[in-house]
């Protein structure tokens, strides 16, 4: 049909031809009405030849699809053609679901380097580390106030260790509960919560009279502050671009040894002036330990008023699908930074922010680092002060007093079988003092004051105790008592406010605590440079090297020594694991994470406190070895975690 239709044209005009697309004239021949266009130079016989070579060898049969020619493709390859299409459309879709998912962090981050960093980056880093302060705080002030609450409340050995240990219990409680929490309800508003918690129980424990009612008060505080650590690195990360973030998660580390100063220097400062206080009868005492429990609730109150006034976490607003309250805040971020630098006219310009894509939920394997605490430091040292006092006691044997007037204190003395014959105790303090096998004949006491002191296997007759506070149903241990009377008995027991003891331990948490300062701004510096694993591992091993030294250590002040480079050593390791934390974990899940993690250090805390208690007046080598052996584990194994420092946050 095509060569039919050409042909008619040709003899409709038979010039049309004769001129090419350059213009150009060919000769013609023929003549008449039929005349052809014909090229000097164009060999026609060459051309019937290769025709003639192209149909050579092909049989009748081997017909050739009749469309071909006029360019149709075959229904086989439309057929295969559309199959390709499909196979390429389904392979784009996967391609743009798969960069749909990974738009948000990247988009993210460069919506936080487009903010930058400023003011407001500074205004909440303060907030929350007063938070983070608070924690530290809450860590020392059972441990400060105990050796006079003991005596307030008349402690047994048992009920002191369950009021050291109940901190850590709720703080664990609380750790695993609020990090939780933040990843469902937000990080702000549980911190809100936490805070709260805390502020309102540290509050009431100051007051609290009994026994039971304060350990249940400290318990529901130590619960709300637990929050405060997963929570704070998590929310903060959040408003930090990729370059900036391991230096001041670092820095944000500082506040909680201002904590540890704080509480140290406010109890070397109050506990000690026992007439800090009122009474209100015998029922109701507020002695100087609970001015300073009171004085250490004050970060806590300070951190949840600044945290009203901070915005909730965008990233969290993007996996909950609020995204137009993520772009409000985003803004008052890039606003606040640009104004505070004197560049108001910069221009927020993202637009449209992607949203994540839903995911199931999945089991997130935790891979932490154990914490042994350094409990058994503090215990090694009251353990040398006892031993050293006990290496002082003055023993008297068979002594006979008659008609004398004890108006000193009596002190660190054992007594064996004494006889005291119309003697006179009064107005005195009698601290470690065990009267055994000894006789009290016509004797009166009076305004006495006791700490540690018993009476074993004794016999009294015709004495008086009058507003003493040796009692007669547990400071008398198998005792005669004929005709012996016990007037108006003084409530309470009495506080050693002066003992040199309480000091040295107030001394030493506040050189530990200074102590982590330098490493801390040597984590600070090295943490974006040399990377998290290296000053993890790196710290960990040298605080197992100053572990293994204690075991050299037989005076008080060694061990000092060795517990100041202790922390020093270990506070790089904290920060990177804090700041590692955050990066490993992705944000519908950050908060949990970091919360089963802070719990299991505190449960490590709880045995340590508890196991090497046991072991420390039989043998410090079982103590020192798990600790040196758990630091060498945890430092080997830091090497293996994949390194995070230029890894946008998931």
């Amino acid at each position: 049909n095509i060569l039919k239709m050409t042909f008619k044209s040709k003899m409709d005009d038979p010039y049309q031809n004769n001129i090419n697309q350059q213009g150009e004239t060919y000769p013609t021949y023929g003549g008449g009405e039929y005349t052809y266009p014909y090229q000097a130079d164009y060999p026609p016989q060459e051309e019937e030849d290769a025709a003639s070579d192209v149909t050579e060898g092909h049989d009748e049969d081997e017909q050739m699809y009749e469309g071909e020619y006029q360019g149709i493709p075959h229904p086989d390859e439309i057929k295969e053609a559309r199959r390709a299409a499909r196979r390429e459309a389904r392979m784009k879709a996967r391609m743009a679901a798969e960069v749909e998912e990974e738009t948000l962090p990247e988009q993210y981050e460069s919506i936080m380097e487009d903010c930058g960093h400023g003011r407001f980056q500074w205004t909440l880093f303060t907030v929350l580390g007063l938070s983070l302060m608070a924690d530290g705080v809450e860590c020392f002030v059972v441990s400060f106030a105990l050796p006079s609450a003991e005596k307030d409340m008349c402690l047994s050995n048992a009920d002191k260790g369950m009021l050291g240990l109940i901190v850590y219990v709720g703080m664990m409680i609380g750790a695993v509960l609020w990090g939780s929490l933040a990843d469902k309800l937000g990080r702000r508003q549980c911190l809100l919560y936490a805070l709260a918690i805390n502020c309102i129980f540290s509050f009431l424990s100051c007051f609290a009279q009994g026994y039971g009612i304060f350990i249940f008060l400290r318990l529901c505080s130590g619960i709300g502050i637990g929050g405060s650590v997963p929570i704070v690195y998590t929310y903060f990360a959040e408003f930090l671009q990729m370059d900036k973030r391991g230096e001041h998660l670092s820095w944000l580390c500082l506040f909680w040894m201002l904590g540890g100063l704080y509480a140290s220097f406010t109890a070397w400062g109050i506990i000690p002036h026992y007439g800090w206080g009122f009474s209100m009868g015998t029922e109701f005492q507020f002695h100087s330990w609970r001015v300073f429990v009171l004085v250490c609730f004050l970060p806590s109150v300070a951190a949840l008023a600044g945290l009203v006034f901070m915005p909730e976490s965008p990233r969290f607003l993007l996996e909950t699908a609020r995204h137009d309250e993520a772009w409000m805040i985003l803004k008052q971020v890039h606003d606040t930074n640009w104004r505070a630098k004197g560049e108001p006219e910069r221009v927020f310009h993202v637009s449209q922010i992607k949203t994540p894509q839903t995911q199931d939920d999945e089991f997130i394997e935790i891979q932490s680092e154990t914490d042994l605490n350094d409990a058994w430091f503090p215990d090694q040292i009251k353990y040398l002060q006892f031993e050293e006092y006990e290496s002082n006691v003055k023993i008297f044997h068979r002594e006979k007093v008659e008609r004398f007037h004890f108006n000193f204190t009596l002190q660190n003395q054992v007594h064996k079988e004494g006889q005291y014959i119309h003697d006179r105790f009064i107005n005195i303090e009698i601290r470690n003092v065990k009267f055994e096998e000894s006789l009290f004949e016509n004797c009166y006491f009076e305004d006495i004051r006791s700490t540690d002191t018993f009476f074993e296997n004794c016999t009294l007759k015709n004495t008086v105790f009058y507003n003493t506070d040796l009692w007669e149903d547990s400071k008398f241990i198998n005792c005669k008592l004929e005709n012996t009377t016990f007037l108006h008995p003084k409530k309470g027991c009495h506080l050693n406010f002066q003992e040199e003891n309480d000091i040295l331990i107030y001394l030493v948490s506040f050189l530990g605590s200074l102590s982590v300062l330098p490493g801390n701004i040597l984590a600070c510096l090295l943490m974006d440079k040399i990377g998290r694993l290296k000053i993890i591992g790196g710290s960990m091993l040298g605080s197992a090297g100053c572990t293994f030294f204690v075991f050299l250590c037989f005076s008080q002040w060694a061990v000092v020594l060795f517990h100041c480079l202790f922390f020093a050593a270990s506070a790089a390791a904290w920060n990177g694991i804090e700041v590692i934390t955050v990066e490993l974990y992705p944000a519908s899940k950050r908060a949990t994470a970091f919360g089963v993690l802070n719990g299991t250090c505190k449960l490590a805390a709880i045995i340590s406190t508890f196991t090497f208690g046991k072991f420390i007046g039989i043998t410090k080598i079982i103590p020192i070895i798990l600790s040196l052996s758990a630091l060498v584990c945890g430092g080997l194994l830091a090497f293996k975690l994949p390194e995070t420092r230029e890894v946008i946050l998931q």
